[in-house]
Order: C-alpha cells, then sequence, then structure tokens
C-alpha cells in the first residue's frame, strides 16, 4: 500500500472542482440500465465504487462505452430488469455498499437469481435492512450472524407488489433499493424514513417524469413506472463530500483563498451548518441548477478562532459521511464537541466511530467514545504530527492528511490507496492548492 507523506504549514490558495457526486453517479448507471435507448452520464467519475457498479452492470448485460475525450459515459439499457442477463450469475460489487444495496433492489424485479459479492470489507457489512424487499416478494439470502445478514448474498427475483414500508434508520440507500423495485412493483409502494435523508434518487426520478409524491409528513409515494425511461441523460454534480475535505484543509491552515467548486443539495450539507456552529464563516456564490442538483462555488473563513459545538439529530444525518471529518475539526476547536446519533457509521467501510478515535488519539487529541458518537475536547497547542495507518477507509485515510497539514512536521498516512474508492486526484488536488503532500508507492523487491 502507498503512503501520503504531508508536511504542514502552507496556506492553500486557488480553485479545485472536486470530482462527480458518487451517489448521484451510481443512481444514473441504474436508471440507465433500466431505460431503452442510449443513456448518457457525464462527467465521468473514475472512483472504485462507479467503477464497480459499471462493471456489474456490464456483467448483467448492459452495453456500456467510455467515452475520455467527451468525459462521458454511454450506457444501452435493458429496459426492465428482466432484461438482464439471466441468473446464475456472479456480481462482485467490490468495495461498495452503494452497489450492493441499490442493485438488490433492481435484481428483486428480475425473475432471476443472482449472487452479490464483494471484497473483505463489504462482506463484513450487514444487509438485513434490505429485507422489506422480502414483503415485496423478492428473496434474499445471505450468511447468518446473530440475527444479521451478510454478503455474499443471494437475491432471488420475483412478480412484486408495493406496500407500506417504515424504515427504522435514515437510509438513502435502502430507500432507494425500495423505490427501484417499486417501479417495477403492482401498486403504489409508501416509505417512511425516521429522517429525511439524501434526496438525489427522488430529484433524478422527477426528472423522468416518475410519479413521485412527498407528504407533509416526509412520507414518499411512489407510483409503478408503465413504460421504460428513453434515452435519458444525466449531468452529475460535483460531489459535496469530496468537497468537504478542500473546505476542512482550507479552514485548518487558514487557507481563506480556496474556492471549491461543488454541489450543495439541501440533503447533503449538514457539515457547513456544522462548521458555522464552529464559529466558521462559509460563503456560497455563483449558484445554479444542474440536472435538478444545486450547485455553487464555496469558501471557508475563520479557522482560527473555531469552538466546540453540540451536534445530532438531523444535522448529524445531513452531514452523516463527514463526522470523521468534523471530529477532526473538532480537535482544533477550543472547548468541548459533542456527536451523537451517528450510529449508523459503526457498520460503514469500517466501524468509523471507533477509528476516528483512533485516529484522532494519535494525533494527541483527547477523545471519548460512545455508542453513538463522540465526545472530543478540542485544543490545538496538544496535537502533534504523526505516523498512522487508519482503517482500510477512504474517509478516515483523507481525514488524517487533512489533519496533518494543519500541523508543524511530517505527518505520514499510510494505506493511501484506497483512497481511490472515491476520490482519486485527492492528493493532486491538495497539491495544486499549494499543499506539500507527496504519494510514495512501495518498494518492489525482486526475489531471486
Amino acid at each position: 500500500m502507498s503512503t501520503l507523506q504531508i508536511e504542514g504549514g502552507p496556506l492553500l490558495v486557488g480553485k479545485v472542482c472536486v470530482p462527480p457526486d458518487k451517489s448521484v453517479f451510481h443512481r444514473a448507471v441504474f436508471l440507465s440500465s433500466i431505460s431503452n435507448g442510449q443513456s448518457v452520464i457525464a462527467p465521468l467519475s473514475f472512483g472504485a465504487d462507479n467503477l464497480s457498479t459499471l462493471q456489474v452492470m456490464q456483467t448483467l448485460g448492459v452495453e456500456v462505452e467510455v467515452d475520455e475525450a467527451k468525459n462521458e459515459a454511454r450506457l444501452l439499457g435493458c429496459g426492465h430488469p428482466r432484461g438482464f442477463r439471466p441468473g446464475p450469475l456472479s456480481l462482485d460489487c467490490g468495495n461498495s455498499g452503494t452497489t450492493m444495496r441499490l442493485l438488490t433492489g433492481l435484481l428483486a424485479a428480475s425473475r432471476s437469481t443472482y449472487q452479490l459479492t464483494g471484497d473483505e470489507s463489504l462482506t463484513g457489512r450487514p444487509m438485513s435492512r434490505l429485507r422489506p424487499l422480502e414483503r415485496m416478494g423478492a428473496q434474499i439470502r445471505g450468511r447468518s450472524v446473530a440475527g444479521r445478514i451478510y454478503p455474499p448474498l443471494e437475491v432471488e427475483g420475483a412478480a412484486l407488489r408495493g406496500g407500506d414500508f417504515e424504515l427504522e434508520v435514515a437510509s438513502a440507500q435502502v430507500k432507494t433499493a425500495l423505490l427501484l423495485a417499486g417501479l417495477f412493483a403492482e401498486g403504489p409502494t409508501r416509505i417512511r424514513e425516521p429522517g429525511r435523508s439524501r434526496d438525489h434518487t427522488e430529484r433524478m426520478l422527477r426528472a423522468l417524469s416518475v410519479r413521485l409524491d412527498e407528504a407533509p409528513d416526509g412520507c414518499l409515494t411512489l407510483l409503478p413506472r408503465a413504460a421504460p425511461f428513453e434515452n435519458p441523460r444525466f449531468l452529475v454534480p460535483p460531489d459535496f463530500s469530496s468537497a468537504a475535505f478542500m473546505l476542512a484543509a482550507a479552514l485548518l491552515t487558514g487557507g481563506a483563498g480556496v474556492e471549491v467548486r461543488t454541489g450543495v443539495n439541501p440533503t447533503r450539507t449538514g457539515f457547513l451548518d456544522i462548521v458555522r456552529a464552529f464559529g466558521a464563516e462559509v460563503d456560497e456564490r455563483e449558484a445554479l441548477m444542474l440536472s435538478e442538483e444545486p450547485v455553487a462555488t464555496l469558501s471557508v473563513s475563520g479557522g482560527g478562532r473555531l469552538r466546540g459545538a453540540e451536534i445530532g439529530g438531523s444535522l448529524t444525518l445531513r452531514a452523516l459521511d463527514e463526522i470523521p471529518l468534523v471530529a477532526a475539526l473538532a480537535a482544533f476547536a477550543e472547548g468541548t464537541t459533542r456527536i451523537r446519533d451517528a450510529g449508523e457509521l459503526r457498520v460503514k467501510e469500517s466501524d468509523r466511530l471507533a477509528a476516528t478515535a483512533v485516529l484522532l488519539r494519535a494525533f494527541g487529541a483527547r477523545v471519548t467514545e460512545h455508542p453513538d458518537g463522540l465526545e472530543i475536547e478540542g485544543g490545538r497547542d496538544r496535537l502533534h504530527a504523526a505516523s498512522v495507518t487508519p482503517a482500510l477507509d477512504h474517509r478516515l485515510v483523507m481525514t488524517a492528511a487533512v489533519v496533518g497539514l494543519a500541523l508543524q512536521g511530517v505527518t505520514t498516512v499510510h494505506g493511501a490507496d484506497i483512497i481511490g474508492v472515491s476520490y482519486p486526484g485527492f492528493a493532486a488536488d491538495l497539491r495544486r492548492l499549494g499543499a506539500q503532500v507527496e504519494q510514495v508507492e512501495p518498494v518492489s523487491v525482486p526475489v531471486r
């Protein structure tokens, strides 16, 4: 595995446009796969998770052409899950939980059986929340451990029926799996969540003229699709979760001259509200809509006067992917920060709560772990550069790099290859802003 070597100190300045939103790209590929004619998705995403989705759809018979010159993917879909290459087939989802969960929703509407597997990290993630698809008529089997099911999954599609579904945990992945299945079910599909998860799927379906209503209490009602989509075109906004790392780096190094072009979907931007709660300022300008998704240029300032904050409820939900980064900012803030309602992070690529606590302690931070969150006693003076080996989790590796940028001395972050899951150009973009970051590849020693 390669390492990142970061020398802290330089102020960052410049403009950066982060990679395409991987959540939207996944969904665009799945919707293209059930369309007629040629679909176009632009710009391209070369994150490993998105490539996993493209590869499994190719295995299922979707024709995929990647045009790097035009920065777009063109897909020839199958019109319906029943048009996929019939099973039994084994579909490798790599490291991508989004691929596995959303794909299960589509395959539920097939009339065939498929096995979904992935790497060691993915096969250790519970998939029991997909059980509502069985109430629609599909069958889902997997390894059973302590009442939960784990991959590899066997998904047996069927004639589906709609119904009422009340999710125990707000989850955009489970919600999307139900919506994709509901497109092909008999009767309406109604979904209620305890909180509002990201709404990319709803925006995309409405743009495709799907009847999808939202009641005042948040209940979604989807009516099945009578005919396939025809030749859709998807424009993918820049990824806010990637932008958050650039904004945090700017905040901690005093780089008020950093401008980041990114998506600003309000169901995703809890991180900005948390930054404001810490006492920093966020400037948003040049706003526009890109295929139903808001986009803007962001900059931040005030990193030298951060103060602790209480973070929980819907704010945590809207910043769930960025919670390790929030904890890192809290380590530099004055006072104590308490993060609550983040128990979902225990079943991500790693146990992100436990792994974040371990990571920040390596830099000298004082962190107390709770079942659903963290308590961080802030203070820049106690922090120092370090050599760290985060869990094999792309967000933790990038969080460690951001911390290192703000500290004097050299920080070494092992396991940098995993960044390619979501942000292959992370180190290059930091260098473009003036950071001293070097990605060092392992030395290969020939065997004699």
